[in-house]
């Protein structure tokens, strides 16, 4: 029966530490009836209130009455889950739950998530951030190779892992000010921090849930959902605590950067979804 043969994989999963979720739902089907699966598409836009957000080229206000420029935007979107009609939970196996958005590559902001059960979805669930699990990997391990390897590609070029903290910058916002007390007038906000390997730290991850309103996510064998999800960034600076540039330009691992890291949390909601 499936219910059984899930559950084994499950634990062997576990087992093996790499917390790969079954992608079955609850009751399903024996294993007589085949399983039917799809893909689904998230589209990240990021805006900056009511305007698209462009590097380097628009300046910006923020609550607090300060201009800024954005030259630089990244952050990582992993531990997706997916929310079907009647409520149950589709994960997305870790080892394919791993993207970084970076605003300079536009083909990063669309993520595929292929082998979805079909179903019609309501809702999502992601982190923002990179969980405990594969933080505290070997290098060498699967786990964290492609785009979750320190030394190459994406994660390397965007210099998004901290060395001398080992861990991941789950969010990367740089830009000038005319508010920056830095003596270049640049203000940048790195934050990371899953909460420590060996003793408690900073924990600055952030588990986001977001119902589709008005709208369902249809996953069959031949249509593609795309849900585009936009993230504010104004909000970083807007609340729910607002942010200065002036009292502080600079923050990476810090006191400080639960105050970003919750006011993040804040910026993403589904704009719209498209069926092709």
């Amino acid at each position: 029966m499936m219910k059984r043969t899930f559950s084994w994989l499950s634990a062997w999963a576990l087992a093996s530490g790499l917390l790969m979720v079954s992608c079955s739902f609850p009751d399903e089907k024996d294993d007589t009836d085949p399983i039917e699966t799809g893909t689904i598409q998230l589209q990240f836009d990021n805006i900056v209130g009511n305007q698209d957000l462009q590097l380097d080229s628009t300046r910006y206000v923020n609550a607090a009455g300060e201009d800024f420029t954005v030259s630089k935007l990244n952050y990582y979107i992993s531990n997706i889950k997916l929310t079907r009609i009647d409520g149950r939970v589709f994960t997305v196996p870790q080892d394919s739950s791993y993207f970084l958005i970076r605003e300079a590559n536009s083909g990063s902001q669309k993520l595929t998530i292929r082998n979805v059960l079909t179903g019609d979805y309501t809702g999502i669930e992601f982190m923002v951030g990179i969980d405990s699990l594969r933080s505290v990997m070997d290098p060498s391990q699967p786990g964290r190779k492609g785009i979750l390897d320190k030394d190459t590609g994406p994660t390397n070029e965007e210099a998004m892992y901290w060395d001398w903290n080992p861990g991941y910058i789950f969010l990367k916002l740089e830009g000038a000010s005319d508010s920056a007390t830095t003596a270049n007038g640049k203000y940048y906000y790195h934050i990371g921090g899953f909460g420590g390997r060996t003793e408690k730290t900073l924990n600055n991850l952030k588990t986001i849930k977001l119902n589709f309103p008005g709208q369902k996510a249809i996953v069959t064998t031949s249509i593609v959902s795309n849900v585009l999800i936009q993230a504010d960034i104004l909000k970083i600076f807007n609340g729910p605590t607002q942010w200065s540039i002036k009292k502080s330009s600079g923050v990476m691992f810090s006191d400080s950067s639960k105050i970003i890291a919750d006011n993040y949390a804040g910026m993403f909601n589904v704009k719209e979804i498209k069926i092709n």
